[in-house]
Order: structure tokens, then C-alpha cells, then sequence
């Protein structure tokens, strides 16, 4: 298993975040593991993403030119990523602030209104959390038990508060992604 993993949109939208739990979850599972953190020259507003890099095999250089799966939170990251996706991979949009479809036909795209999910359960700023239920959903790199126990280990103090609303959020996004895959089926 060897997964390039681009996380991307505003900053403060919780790219970041999103791949740190990712990360997280799968150095706990043992497999390889790399996380490279880029914020534009504004922190909140300007644009943030991260790499990250999930394998069986030692993981020979950070840096990845066509990543296998792409969670775009943002047009700007629309736009972007989904020349660069490798064929056959996986792009999770945030329906919600991307109001175009995909251009491209050989890859796989999964629509979430990320956003409108995250309100649901209180706060628009889960919906990092509900694109990587999502993407978890589809290609399940790590358990979404998994991701639980990082939020379990990782948010302290006051943010504790976030644990329960943001397993809330994963779940979502898992079973909307699914949800939306067996309605393509039919």
C-alpha cells in the first residue's frame, strides 16, 4: 500500500489538521509515514495544504508531483489539484464551497457538502473532519477507529469539548461518501 495524500484549502479551513489525523492514525498502525505542512503568506485566509505520505515501504522522498488522492476543501484547491491526481485516484471535493463538477473522467470523485454536514453538528469548521470520514470511507488507509483514538489522544484542554462533535463529523462524512457510491451504482 503506497498512498500521496494532498490535503487543501484556506488557511484555518483545518487542512493541516486533517492530515495530522491521518498521519497520526497511520504511524499508530506502523505503516510509513511523512506529513509536510505549506502555508501561503497569509496564515488565516491565504491558502494551506499538506502532504502526506502513507506506505508499506520506507518512504524515499517527501515530495509528491501527482498525489493518488486529493481532499480539496476550496476552489482554489479544485483547480489546482485535480490536473496533478494521478489517473485512477481519488478526489474529495467540499461541494459545499466548489461549485463546479470535475472535469477529468479517469479518476474517482466524491462530492460532500462538507460544509452543510459540519453545521449539523455545530460548527462549519468540522468540515475538514467530514471530507476525511469521507475519503476514509473510500479508501480506507486507516480505521475511522482509528482517527477516533487520535482525537481522543491529541485535543486538549478546552478543545476537548470537540472530541465527541468531531467523531460525530467522520462518521458523517464515511457515510455520506458511501451513501453516494451506492447511488452511482444503481
Amino acid at each position: 500500500m503506497h498512498e500521496e495524500i494532498i490535503f487543501s484549502g484556506f488557511g484555518g479551513q483545518g487542512a493541516l489538521f486533517a492530515g495530522q489525523l491521518v498521519t497520526y492514525a497511520a504511524m499508530a498502525a506502523n505503516w510509513n509515514v511523512t506529513w509536510i505542512p505549506s502555508y501561503g503568506p497569509e496564515m488565516r485566509g491565504g491558502t494551506a495544504h499538506c502532504t502526506v505520505i502513507v506506505s508499506d515501504q520506507a518512504v524515499g522522498s517527501p515530495i509528491i508531483r501527482n498525489p493518488t488522492i486529493a481532499v480539496v476543501l476550496n476552489l482554489p484547491s479544485m483547480d489546482k489539484y485535480e490536473p496533478l491526481l494521478k489517473p485512477g485516484g481519488l478526489l474529495v471535493v467540499n461541494s459545499t464551497l466548489v461549485p463546479r463538477q470535475a472535469e477529468r473522467t479517469d479518476i474517482e470523485v466524491c462530492y460532500v457538502p462538507a460544509n452543510d454536514l459540519a453545521l449539523d453538528w455545530g460548527n462549519a469548521k468540522m468540515a475538514n473532519v467530514v471530507l476525511v470520514g469521507a475519503m476514509l470511507a473510500l479508501r480506507p488507509i486507516v480505521s475511522l477507529e482509528a482517527v477516533e483514538k487520535v482525537l481522543e489522544e491529541h485535543l486538549e484542554g478546552s478543545k476537548r469539548r470537540f472530541i465527541e462533535p468531531n467523531r460525530h463529523a467522520l462518521r458523517t462524512g464515511a457515510e455520506y461518501a458511501l451513501k453516494s457510491v451506492a447511488e452511482k451504482v444503481k
